[in-house]
Protein backbone atom coordinates (compact mmCIF):
# COMPACT_ATOMS: atom_id res chain seq x y z
CA UNK A 1 0.00 0.00 0.00
CA UNK A 2 1.24 2.88 -1.19
CA UNK A 3 1.49 6.05 1.14
CA UNK A 4 2.45 9.60 -0.06
CA UNK A 5 2.53 13.23 1.76
CA UNK A 6 -0.45 15.47 0.49
CA UNK A 7 -0.66 19.06 1.03
CA UNK A 8 -4.31 20.95 0.55
CA UNK A 9 -4.21 23.71 -2.30
CA UNK A 10 -7.09 24.84 -3.52
CA UNK A 11 -6.47 26.55 -6.66
CA UNK A 12 -7.41 30.14 -7.06
CA UNK A 13 -9.43 29.59 -10.03
CA UNK A 14 -11.98 27.13 -8.17
CA UNK A 15 -12.72 29.61 -5.25
CA UNK A 16 -13.28 32.68 -7.65
CA UNK A 17 -15.73 30.10 -9.51
CA UNK A 18 -17.21 29.90 -5.83
CA UNK A 19 -17.68 33.10 -5.19
CA UNK A 20 -19.36 34.16 -8.41
CA UNK A 21 -21.66 31.20 -8.04
CA UNK A 22 -22.66 33.18 -4.90
CA UNK A 23 -23.04 36.28 -6.04
CA UNK A 24 -25.38 34.52 -8.80
CA UNK A 25 -28.09 32.71 -5.81
CA UNK A 26 -31.50 32.38 -6.72
CA UNK A 27 -33.20 32.78 -3.27
CA UNK A 28 -36.59 30.89 -3.05
CA UNK A 29 -39.64 32.89 -1.54
CA UNK A 30 -40.79 31.90 2.08
CA UNK A 31 -43.91 32.00 4.12
CA UNK A 32 -44.43 34.61 6.51
CA UNK A 33 -42.98 34.28 10.11
CA UNK A 34 -41.67 30.71 8.96
CA UNK A 35 -38.46 31.36 10.58
CA UNK A 36 -36.32 27.79 10.46
CA UNK A 37 -39.97 25.66 11.02
CA UNK A 38 -39.87 24.74 7.18
CA UNK A 39 -36.36 24.37 7.08
CA UNK A 40 -33.50 27.14 6.67
CA UNK A 41 -34.24 30.13 7.55
CA UNK A 42 -34.06 32.65 4.03
CA UNK A 43 -32.40 36.31 5.82
CA UNK A 44 -30.39 33.81 7.94
CA UNK A 45 -29.03 32.12 5.11
CA UNK A 46 -29.01 35.50 3.13
CA UNK A 47 -26.50 36.67 5.89
CA UNK A 48 -24.29 33.50 5.60
CA UNK A 49 -24.24 33.41 1.78
CA UNK A 50 -23.01 37.35 1.58
CA UNK A 51 -20.64 36.52 4.27
CA UNK A 52 -18.96 33.55 2.77
CA UNK A 53 -18.82 35.51 -0.61
CA UNK A 54 -17.32 38.69 0.91
CA UNK A 55 -15.57 37.68 4.11
CA UNK A 56 -15.19 34.46 4.25
CA UNK A 57 -11.17 33.56 3.71
CA UNK A 58 -10.62 29.54 2.58
CA UNK A 59 -6.81 30.26 2.83
CA UNK A 60 -7.39 30.36 6.66
CA UNK A 61 -8.94 27.01 6.99
CA UNK A 62 -6.88 25.30 4.80
CA UNK A 63 -3.43 26.73 6.48
CA UNK A 64 -5.23 25.62 9.97
CA UNK A 65 -5.34 22.11 8.14
CA UNK A 66 -1.81 22.19 6.48
CA UNK A 67 -0.27 22.93 10.37
CA UNK A 68 -1.13 18.56 10.40
CA UNK A 69 0.77 16.23 8.63
CA UNK A 70 -1.61 14.91 6.01
CA UNK A 71 -1.46 11.96 3.70
CA UNK A 72 -3.06 10.02 1.06
CA UNK A 73 -2.69 5.97 1.13
CA UNK A 74 -4.11 3.38 -1.57
CA UNK A 75 -6.04 0.90 0.00
CA UNK A 76 -7.61 -1.94 -1.99
CA UNK A 77 -7.10 0.83 -5.03
CA UNK A 78 -8.70 3.49 -3.23
CA UNK A 79 -7.02 6.58 -2.40
CA UNK A 80 -7.83 7.40 1.67
CA UNK A 81 -6.95 10.84 2.82
CA UNK A 82 -5.78 11.18 6.54
CA UNK A 83 -4.16 13.54 8.84
CA UNK A 84 -1.28 11.84 11.34
CA UNK A 85 -0.86 13.44 14.63
CA UNK A 86 2.52 11.41 16.01
CA UNK A 87 1.85 11.28 19.85
CA UNK A 88 4.61 13.06 21.84
CA UNK A 89 4.47 11.28 25.26
CA UNK A 90 6.18 8.35 26.67
CA UNK A 91 4.35 5.25 24.48
CA UNK A 92 1.60 7.44 22.68
CA UNK A 93 -1.34 4.77 22.19
CA UNK A 94 -2.51 4.61 18.24
CA UNK A 95 -6.20 5.95 17.82
CA UNK A 96 -8.24 6.23 14.91
CA UNK A 97 -10.75 8.78 14.99
CA UNK A 98 -13.64 9.15 12.36
CA UNK A 99 -16.11 11.65 11.53
CA UNK A 100 -19.55 11.67 9.82
CA UNK A 101 -22.25 13.11 7.78
CA UNK A 102 -22.07 16.38 7.64
CA UNK A 103 -18.71 16.82 9.27
CA UNK A 104 -15.09 16.04 8.24
CA UNK A 105 -11.97 15.89 9.95
CA UNK A 106 -11.96 19.99 10.20
CA UNK A 107 -13.89 18.54 13.14
CA UNK A 108 -11.39 17.29 14.84
CA UNK A 109 -8.87 20.75 14.42
CA UNK A 110 -9.49 21.44 18.54
CA UNK A 111 -8.86 17.62 19.61
CA UNK A 112 -5.72 16.85 17.39
CA UNK A 113 -3.57 18.68 19.69
CA UNK A 114 -4.61 18.05 22.46
CA UNK A 115 -4.62 14.40 21.87
CA UNK A 116 -1.66 14.00 20.24
CA UNK A 117 0.66 16.30 22.58
CA UNK A 118 -1.31 16.99 26.10
CA UNK A 119 1.82 17.96 28.22
CA UNK A 120 1.46 21.28 25.45
CA UNK A 121 -2.14 21.47 26.13
CA UNK A 122 -2.64 20.85 29.79
CA UNK A 123 -2.60 17.34 30.50
CA UNK A 124 -0.24 14.36 30.78
CA UNK A 125 1.93 13.09 28.75
CA UNK A 126 1.14 9.92 29.70
CA UNK A 127 -1.95 9.78 27.71
CA UNK A 128 -0.58 11.18 24.24
CA UNK A 129 -2.34 9.17 21.33
CA UNK A 130 -0.99 8.55 17.75
CA UNK A 131 -3.76 9.90 16.19
CA UNK A 132 -4.97 9.22 12.55
CA UNK A 133 -8.01 10.67 11.23
CA UNK A 134 -9.32 9.65 7.53
CA UNK A 135 -11.12 10.95 5.53
CA UNK A 136 -14.28 8.40 4.82
CA UNK A 137 -14.43 7.14 1.31
CA UNK A 138 -16.68 9.76 -0.50
CA UNK A 139 -15.58 12.37 1.57
CA UNK A 140 -13.41 15.43 1.78
CA UNK A 141 -9.85 14.23 -0.44
CA UNK A 142 -10.40 10.61 0.12
CA UNK A 143 -11.28 8.87 -3.53
CA UNK A 144 -15.02 8.20 -4.72
CA UNK A 145 -16.12 4.41 -4.75
CA UNK A 146 -16.94 3.70 -8.20
CA UNK A 147 -18.95 0.92 -7.75
CA UNK A 148 -21.81 0.05 -5.17
CA UNK A 149 -21.36 -1.25 -1.65
CA UNK A 150 -18.54 0.94 0.33
CA UNK A 151 -21.15 0.70 3.54
CA UNK A 152 -20.41 0.90 7.06
CA UNK A 153 -18.67 -2.18 7.31
CA UNK A 154 -16.23 -1.75 4.01
CA UNK A 155 -15.34 1.54 5.26
CA UNK A 156 -14.27 -0.48 8.49
CA UNK A 157 -12.41 -3.06 6.88
CA UNK A 158 -10.69 -0.16 4.83
CA UNK A 159 -9.51 1.71 8.20
CA UNK A 160 -8.48 -1.75 9.77
CA UNK A 161 -5.86 -1.94 6.57
CA UNK A 162 -5.26 1.26 7.06
CA UNK A 163 -4.46 1.14 10.43
CA UNK A 164 -1.98 -2.11 9.49
CA UNK A 165 0.02 -0.49 7.30
CA UNK A 166 0.56 2.03 9.28
CA UNK A 167 2.60 -0.09 11.89
CA UNK A 168 -0.68 -0.59 14.08
CA UNK A 169 -1.62 -3.94 15.01
CA UNK A 170 -3.64 -2.63 18.13
CA UNK A 171 -5.13 0.39 18.28
CA UNK A 172 -8.06 2.16 19.99
CA UNK A 173 -10.94 4.13 17.93
CA UNK A 174 -13.00 6.67 18.17
CA UNK A 175 -16.00 7.93 16.38
CA UNK A 176 -19.52 10.19 16.55
CA UNK A 177 -21.99 9.61 13.64
CA UNK A 178 -21.21 7.52 11.08
CA UNK A 179 -18.07 7.32 13.03
CA UNK A 180 -19.52 6.07 15.64
CA UNK A 181 -21.43 3.38 13.29
CA UNK A 182 -17.98 2.22 11.78
CA UNK A 183 -16.33 2.12 15.10
CA UNK A 184 -18.78 -0.21 16.21
CA UNK A 185 -18.51 -2.34 13.21
CA UNK A 186 -14.52 -2.05 13.72
CA UNK A 187 -15.19 -3.32 17.02
CA UNK A 188 -17.38 -6.37 15.95
CA UNK A 189 -15.11 -7.09 12.65
CA UNK A 190 -11.82 -6.82 13.73
CA UNK A 191 -12.13 -7.27 17.50
CA UNK A 192 -9.22 -8.82 18.17
CA UNK A 193 -7.51 -5.84 16.86
CA UNK A 194 -9.11 -3.04 19.29
CA UNK A 195 -7.91 -2.34 22.38
CA UNK A 196 -10.63 -0.50 22.96
CA UNK A 197 -13.68 1.79 21.21
CA UNK A 198 -15.10 5.42 22.46
CA UNK A 199 -18.41 6.63 21.17
CA UNK A 200 -19.77 10.19 20.95
CA UNK A 201 -22.93 8.86 19.62
CA UNK A 202 -24.31 5.51 21.21
CA UNK A 203 -27.08 3.68 19.03
CA UNK A 204 -28.70 0.92 20.66
CA UNK A 205 -32.38 -0.65 20.93
CA UNK A 206 -34.63 -2.35 23.37
CA UNK A 207 -33.76 -5.57 24.49
CA UNK A 208 -37.47 -6.15 24.10
CA UNK A 209 -39.04 -4.51 21.30
CA UNK A 210 -42.78 -5.25 22.33
CA UNK A 211 -42.12 -3.66 25.64
CA UNK A 212 -39.19 -0.58 25.11
CA UNK A 213 -40.30 1.19 28.62
CA UNK A 214 -39.72 -1.65 30.92
CA UNK A 215 -37.39 -0.90 33.75
CA UNK A 216 -36.22 2.50 32.67
CA UNK A 217 -36.10 5.80 34.51
CA UNK A 218 -38.19 8.61 33.91
CA UNK A 219 -35.27 10.75 32.87
CA UNK A 220 -34.74 7.64 30.11
CA UNK A 221 -38.33 7.50 29.26
CA UNK A 222 -38.31 11.52 28.31
CA UNK A 223 -34.53 10.79 26.71
CA UNK A 224 -36.85 8.47 25.04
CA UNK A 225 -39.89 10.28 23.50
CA UNK A 226 -36.90 13.15 22.66
CA UNK A 227 -35.52 10.40 19.77
CA UNK A 228 -39.16 9.53 19.16
CA UNK A 229 -39.63 13.37 18.08
CA UNK A 230 -36.43 13.51 16.51
CA UNK A 231 -37.08 10.57 14.35
CA UNK A 232 -40.68 11.87 13.44
CA UNK A 233 -39.41 15.38 12.72
CA UNK A 234 -36.05 15.94 11.76
CA UNK A 235 -35.13 12.56 9.58
CA UNK A 236 -36.25 14.08 6.63
CA UNK A 237 -32.78 14.14 5.02
CA UNK A 238 -32.04 10.31 5.65
CA UNK A 239 -34.83 9.68 3.73
CA UNK A 240 -33.53 11.45 0.64
CA UNK A 241 -29.91 10.37 1.18
CA UNK A 242 -30.90 7.10 1.94
CA UNK A 243 -33.27 6.59 -1.41
CA UNK A 244 -32.18 8.64 -4.26
CA UNK A 245 -28.88 10.60 -3.13
CA UNK A 246 -27.98 10.94 -6.52
CA UNK A 247 -31.12 13.09 -7.00
CA UNK A 248 -30.21 15.36 -4.57
CA UNK A 249 -26.30 15.57 -5.51
CA UNK A 250 -27.25 17.44 -8.55
CA UNK A 251 -28.46 20.35 -6.93
CA UNK A 252 -26.20 20.57 -4.27
CA UNK A 253 -23.36 20.28 -6.20
CA UNK A 254 -24.33 22.82 -8.65
CA UNK A 255 -25.40 25.51 -6.08
CA UNK A 256 -23.55 26.63 -3.35
CA UNK A 257 -26.25 28.12 -1.47
CA UNK A 258 -28.37 25.11 -1.63
CA UNK A 259 -25.41 23.14 0.00
CA UNK A 260 -24.71 25.50 2.74
CA UNK A 261 -28.79 25.36 3.07
CA UNK A 262 -28.51 21.72 3.60
CA UNK A 263 -25.62 21.34 6.00
CA UNK A 264 -26.47 24.94 7.82
CA UNK A 265 -30.14 23.56 9.34
CA UNK A 266 -28.24 20.76 10.65
CA UNK A 267 -25.54 22.34 12.31
CA UNK A 268 -28.50 24.47 13.80
CA UNK A 269 -30.77 21.48 14.83
CA UNK A 270 -27.97 19.29 15.93
CA UNK A 271 -26.18 21.51 18.18
CA UNK A 272 -26.65 22.71 21.76
CA UNK A 273 -27.53 26.08 20.91
CA UNK A 274 -31.18 26.92 22.01
CA UNK A 275 -31.77 27.93 18.23
CA UNK A 276 -28.99 30.20 17.69
CA UNK A 277 -26.39 28.37 15.98
CA UNK A 278 -23.69 30.62 16.09
CA UNK A 279 -23.53 30.71 20.18
CA UNK A 280 -21.53 27.31 19.35
CA UNK A 281 -19.82 27.06 15.79
CA UNK A 282 -18.83 30.64 14.13
CA UNK A 283 -19.35 31.57 10.82
CA UNK A 284 -16.17 30.76 9.73
CA UNK A 285 -15.81 26.78 10.96
CA UNK A 286 -19.50 26.05 9.39
CA UNK A 287 -18.29 27.71 6.21
CA UNK A 288 -15.06 25.85 6.19
CA UNK A 289 -16.98 22.44 6.87
CA UNK A 290 -19.01 23.70 3.90
CA UNK A 291 -16.94 24.90 1.22
CA UNK A 292 -14.59 21.71 1.91
CA UNK A 293 -17.78 19.92 0.92
CA UNK A 294 -17.89 22.19 -2.30
CA UNK A 295 -13.94 22.10 -3.21
CA UNK A 296 -13.89 18.75 -2.90
CA UNK A 297 -17.13 17.92 -4.64
CA UNK A 298 -18.47 15.36 -2.64
CA UNK A 299 -22.30 16.57 -1.48
CA UNK A 300 -23.35 13.46 -3.97
CA UNK A 301 -20.29 11.06 -2.59
CA UNK A 302 -21.17 11.58 0.93
CA UNK A 303 -24.90 11.44 0.55
CA UNK A 304 -24.48 8.08 -1.02
CA UNK A 305 -23.30 6.44 2.60
CA UNK A 306 -26.89 6.79 3.76
CA UNK A 307 -27.86 4.52 0.88
CA UNK A 308 -25.29 1.83 0.69
CA UNK A 309 -25.49 1.79 4.35
CA UNK A 310 -29.86 1.22 3.95
CA UNK A 311 -29.04 -1.14 1.58
CA UNK A 312 -26.75 -3.10 3.40
CA UNK A 313 -28.60 -3.42 6.38
CA UNK A 314 -25.74 -2.09 8.91
CA UNK A 315 -27.52 0.73 9.96
CA UNK A 316 -28.43 0.35 12.44
CA UNK A 317 -26.33 -2.11 13.12
CA UNK A 318 -28.38 -5.13 14.65
CA UNK A 319 -27.54 -8.67 16.25
CA UNK A 320 -24.38 -7.67 17.03
CA UNK A 321 -22.45 -7.97 20.23
CA UNK A 322 -19.08 -5.98 20.96
CA UNK A 323 -17.03 -7.31 24.08
CA UNK A 324 -14.34 -5.01 23.27
CA UNK A 325 -14.02 -2.40 26.19
CA UNK A 326 -16.25 0.25 25.58
CA UNK A 327 -16.49 4.09 26.38
CA UNK A 328 -19.63 6.26 25.80
CA UNK A 329 -20.07 9.91 26.13
CA UNK A 330 -23.78 11.16 26.33
CA UNK A 331 -24.28 14.42 25.30
CA UNK A 332 -27.37 16.26 25.89
CA UNK A 333 -28.14 17.39 22.81
CA UNK A 334 -27.28 14.41 20.57
CA UNK A 335 -29.57 12.36 18.63
CA UNK A 336 -29.75 9.24 20.07
CA UNK A 337 -29.41 9.01 23.94
CA UNK A 338 -30.41 5.26 24.37
CA UNK A 339 -30.34 4.10 28.49
CA UNK A 340 -27.56 2.42 29.55
CA UNK A 341 -29.51 -0.68 29.75
CA UNK A 342 -29.80 -0.93 25.89
CA UNK A 343 -26.39 -0.04 25.26
CA UNK A 344 -25.34 -2.41 28.05
CA UNK A 345 -26.91 -5.39 25.78
CA UNK A 346 -24.86 -4.39 22.54
CA UNK A 347 -21.66 -3.14 23.73
CA UNK A 348 -19.00 -3.84 27.14
CA UNK A 349 -19.60 -0.50 28.69
CA UNK A 350 -16.53 0.29 30.61
CA UNK A 351 -17.15 3.73 31.05
CA UNK A 352 -20.15 5.66 30.66
CA UNK A 353 -20.18 9.35 31.23
CA UNK A 354 -23.50 12.20 30.80
CA UNK A 355 -22.09 15.54 30.47
CA UNK A 356 -24.27 18.86 31.08
CA UNK A 357 -23.64 20.41 27.70
CA UNK A 358 -23.15 19.53 24.04
CA UNK A 359 -24.70 18.07 20.95
CA UNK A 360 -24.10 16.20 17.70
CA UNK A 361 -20.54 17.74 17.18
CA UNK A 362 -18.90 16.85 20.12
CA UNK A 363 -15.42 17.81 18.99
CA UNK A 364 -16.13 21.26 17.92
CA UNK A 365 -18.86 22.00 20.90
CA UNK A 366 -17.37 20.56 23.70
CA UNK A 367 -13.55 19.72 22.87
CA UNK A 368 -12.51 19.63 26.35
CA UNK A 369 -14.70 17.25 27.77
CA UNK A 370 -14.80 15.14 24.85
CA UNK A 371 -10.68 15.02 25.20
CA UNK A 372 -10.44 14.39 29.09
CA UNK A 373 -13.31 11.54 28.60
CA UNK A 374 -11.04 9.88 25.72
CA UNK A 375 -8.21 10.02 27.87
CA UNK A 376 -9.94 8.74 30.71
CA UNK A 377 -11.72 5.60 29.38
CA UNK A 378 -8.14 4.74 27.47
CA UNK A 379 -6.10 5.14 30.64
CA UNK A 380 -6.32 2.00 32.17
CA UNK A 381 -6.29 -0.06 28.65
CA UNK A 382 -2.84 1.18 27.76
CA UNK A 383 -0.95 -1.23 28.93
Amino acid sequence: MAIEPFRINISEHVLDDLKQRLARTRFPDELNDADWSYGTDLAYLRELVEYWRARFDWRVAERALNQWHHFRANVDGLGIHFIHARGVGPKPLPLLISHGWPGSVLEFMKILGPLSDPARHGGDPADAFDVVAPSLPGYGFSDHARTPGMHPGKMADVFAALMQQLGYPRFGAQGGDWGAIITTLLGSQHAQRLIGIHLNMVVAFPPDESNPAAGLSEAELVRLMEMQRFMQEETGYQGIQGTKPQTLGYALNDSPAGLAAWIVEKFRTWTDCNGNVESRLSKDEMLANITLYWLTETATSSARLYCEARRSGLFPPRGIRIEVPTGCAIFPRELFKPPRAWAEKVYNVQRWTEFSSGGHFAAMEEPHALVEDIRAFFRPLRG
